[in-house]
């Protein structure tokens, strides 16, 4: 009887080792929006598949994510307002909560235990805790001069446990110092040129540099030295120029910065502006395709990749970043929304969603190395992300 006992408990034990799920790190895997389900996916970007498909996720017609510390959790902000916290290894929904009724992107504290959504409606930033997505703080875009609350667009974090958003509406930029959460000190700049988009934080969280539709150049603010308040640069760009209409906004959170210079898709214009980092001054005008849309530089700064708007949103340009004018182009398929590059930028994915896919190419030889389906596909993710600033 001991004995039928003894090999009853090893066969359950043997049982239970089976079902659990292979062990793996999250360094190599990522998460592709599924714009049309309210869905994501999780794939791997080693061997190039799709790991895990979780469904439930609202309207993703606008999606974002970021990515936990330890890139286990995917936390994506839906345009219905909703937040979702994914499990990447399991494949899961953790949990979700809907805290407005339209938003627009959200970021992640430098300590790893906030989450910050901007909202349209109504405006405003709210705040969560990591963990449980309980409410940590509400702050209403009210702006200086009063009114209605604007919508709030280019949130992204900061160091010292900072964020930074532009109020759309108010033409105002606030910097959040979250040290204390429960008692979030707020600094605001007004009148920072009008009509903020979006907006992107340097690599080494420096500068936060919002992009203006209402008006040509930048707005910048040197978080080093924030009492020095915004100011304009390249304010005269493009000066008597009349824009083109614009079909859809450019990304600037998209930006792309090699070799000291930084690479920044023109609003309305055929054209990627190219920005010396150490005085920002334009250095060039670089002819593109289309209205670009996202501009990514290969990890290794040697090479910029750009995609465009509609009617040019089949193709994808390469920029060379020393003779800083293209040099090739590929045609993926219909509506290329988005690129991500793998960590080492072996390889970069592209989402093409007309053709419901997912297009691999070796960088080095712009190549198509795979093709993945996916369900009209926009954004995409890969964990590395999860070390680095504004992304």
């Amino acid at each position: 009887m001991i004995r039928f006992l003894l090999y009853s408990l090893l066969f359950a034990l043997l049982g239970a080792c089976a079902s659990q799920p292979e062990l793996r790190g999250s360094n190599d895997l990522g998460v592709v929006i599924e714009r049309a389900d309210g869905a994501v996916l999780v794939v791997e970007n080693s061997g190039n598949t799709v790991l895990h498909r979780v469904e439930g996720l609202g309207d993703l017609s606008h999606a974002s994510l970021v990515y936990s510390r330890d890139g286990r959790y995917a936390y994506v902000f839906g345009r219905d307002g909703g937040l979702s916290k994914v499990d990447i290894l399991r494949g899961e929904l953790v949990t979700r909560v809907v805290q407005s009724g339209n938003s627009i992107g959200g970021a992640i504290s430098q300590d790893g235990e906030l989450i910050a959504v901007s909202n349209y409606e109504p405006g405003g930033v709210r705040v969560f805790d990591a963990d449980d997505l309980v409410p940590i703080a509400d702050i209403p875009a009210i702006p200086s001069a009063g009114g209605a609350a604007s919508k709030v667009v280019g949130l992204v974090d900061a160091p010292e446990q900072r964020f930074v958003f532009s109020l759309f509406d108010s033409d105002e930029i606030w910097l959040a110092d979250f040290e204390n959460p429960q008692d979030p000190q707020i600094t605001r700049y007004a009148e920072i040129g009008r009509a903020p988009y979006d907006a992107l934080i340097t690599a080494d969280g420096r500068y936060y540099l919002a992009g203006l539709f209402g008006e040509d150049g930048l707005a910048l603010l040197d978080l080093w030295r924030p009492e020095e308040g915004v100011r304009k640069v390249l304010e005269d760009y493009g000066r008597g120029d009349e824009k083109l209409p614009v079909y859809k906004m450019p990304h600037l959170e998209g930006f792309a910065s090699a070799s000291n210079y930084m690479f920044v898709p023109a609003v309305g214009r055929h054209e990627v502006l190219v920005i010396d980092e150490r005085g920002w001054s334009e250095v060039a005008r670089i002819p593109v395709a289309g209205q670009p849309v996202f501009v990514r530089a290969r990890p290794d700064g040697r090479e910029v990749w750009v995609n465009f708007a509609f009617p040019d949103n089949d193709r994808i340009q390469i920029i060379d970043v020393e003779e800083l004018q293209v040099v090739d182009t590929l045609r993926p398929g219909k509506g290329v929304l988005h690129m991500e590059f793998t960590p080492r930028g072996d390889d970069i994915w592209v989402s093409v969603r007309d053709d419901n896919k997912l297009v691999v190419y070796d960088t080095r030889t712009r190549e198509a190395v795979a093709e993945l389906p996916a369900r009209s596909p926009s954004g995409i993710f890969f964990t590395h992300r999860a070390g680095q600033l504004g992304f």
